[in-house]
């Protein structure tokens, strides 16, 4: 498999704390949270009643009528950000459509307009069956597909909370293997009534909003959104005129085999799979300014993440912040590593760490640099971006600033 460098040509998002990739440059960069009460369901029998939800949302702003009905909540954030994405690329008409393919992340998929048939079944009042045909969660790759004419490669992976993540690295491969010249590639999940209160059940949401790596921190808290990326090879993005807004250099992923819901407490799988990302994309550990956290905010995860950030950068680590920008947009599940990886590629370009919001407090137990005091500027290049699931599904993917244009890594 070739070397060769993977471009950013294009990113797109919709989540709780802003729509566009400019407004949430601006969330990420001035530490702006979308966490907050939520209505897209009733949340009244919950102990937790907030997260970061899209708000004043109206597909109608977005889609024709005929189209509405047919698309899921995850589905319309998908095209949502995958509009932008391809937009700011221009990739479009590029390539050879065959040669443009599309890689989701995602979980839930179209759970939300199923549950309401669900609820219309056992209420006496049966709704439309074509609530359902939006289920799966590959309908989100589908409809991208042919809205945007591109029949390469197409696939949806769920690994849980690295889903999309694990979807970006994989795109990165389809185009080193040189199976595709370009790829769309990101993450999409609504919120859904089922998410929401198996995470309550596991009495692993926070009722306050999220606050990783703080001491008192109780859980996450849930978000929405859908994020995407336009990868393309550099010197082939080079060629068209194309402007590079960073790269992805590389990625691992692995499976703990430890547990299905728990952390590996060592943080052993962790940092395995940081130093294979790293490997993989032939930069050394003291080239990483900071690192993009899984930082839930749970505190077996947060401990984990920790002690793995220890052995993986070993005595650097307390010079490497670990920050979690899920206290601005919620954990948003399968597309957790796509809107981290945005926001991770934003922070970079504009020199700056991002805050890890909501502190409440040192924990003894999380005894890093995790960015509480405020943002900060930085002179880096390259920072480290974390997706750890359920099942033991861990994925690390090393982005670089567009400023590595000018670079030999």
């Amino acid at each position: 498999m070739s070397l060769q460098r993977i471009a950013i040509t294009g990113l797109g998002t919709i989540n709780g704390a802003a729509g566009t990739i400019p407004a949430f440059q601006e969330a990420v960069l001035q530490g702006k949270s979308g966490i907050a009460a939520l209505d897209l369901f009733d949340v009244s029998q919950f102990p937790t009643r907030i997260g970061c939800q899209v708000k004043e949302y109206d597909p109608a702003d977005y889609f024709a009528r005929r189209q509405i009905s047919r698309l899921s909540r995850t589905d319309q954030l998908a095209l949502i950000a995958a509009r932008e994405a391809v937009a700011m690329s221009g990739v479009t008409g590029c390539y050879d459509p065959y040669q443009i393919g599309v890689c989701i992340g995602g979980g839930v998929g179209g759970m939300l307009p199923a549950e309401s048939w669900l609820q219309g079944e056992l209420s006496g009042r049966p709704a439309s069956p074509g609530l359902l045909r939006t289920l799966l969660p590959d309908c989100s790759s589908t409809a991208i597909a042919r809205e945007h004419g591109f029949a390469g490669y197409q696939g949806s992976i769920t690994t849980a909370c690295s889903s999309s993540g694990t979807a970006i690295g994989w795109a990165a491969d389809l185009i080193r293997s040189g199976r595709q010249q370009a790829m769309l590639c990101g993450g999409a999940d609504a919120l859904t009534m089922l998410t929401f209160a198996g995470f309550n059940a596991l009495k692993v949401v926070d009722p306050n909003p999220c606050a990783p790596f703080s001491a008192g921190r109780q859980g996450l808290s849930l978000g929405e959104a859908a994020a995407f990326l336009v990868l393309e090879d550099e010197q082939a993005a080079r060629r068209r005129g194309a402007q590079i807004y960073g790269y992805l250099l590389g990625y691992a992923l692995l499976g703990e085999a430890y547990h299905m819901t728990a952390p590996e407490p060592g943080g052993l799988s962790a940092a395995r799979v940081m130093k294979a990302a790293l490997t993989a994309a032939n930069i050394k550990a003291e080239h990483v300014g900071w690192v993009n956290a899984h930082g839930t905010g749970t505190p077996l995860n947060d401990v984990a993440e920790s002690e793995a950030i220890k052995l993986a950068f070993g005595e650097r680590a307390q010079q490497v912040p670990l920050i979690s920008t899920k206290a601005i947009t919620g954990h948003c599940l399968g597309a957790a590593g796509a809107v981290e990886a945005v926001a991770t590629v934003l922070a970079l370009n504009a020199g700056i760490i991002p805050q890890t919001l909501h502190f409440r407090g040192v924990d003894p137990a999380c005894d890093l640099d995790y960015g509480h005091a405020g943002s900060r500027a930085t002179d880096t290049r390259i920072a480290l971006s974390n997706s750890f699931a359920f099942g033991g599904n861990v994925t690390s993917i090393v982005l670089g600033s567009a400023a590595l244009a000018q670079e030999v890594c």
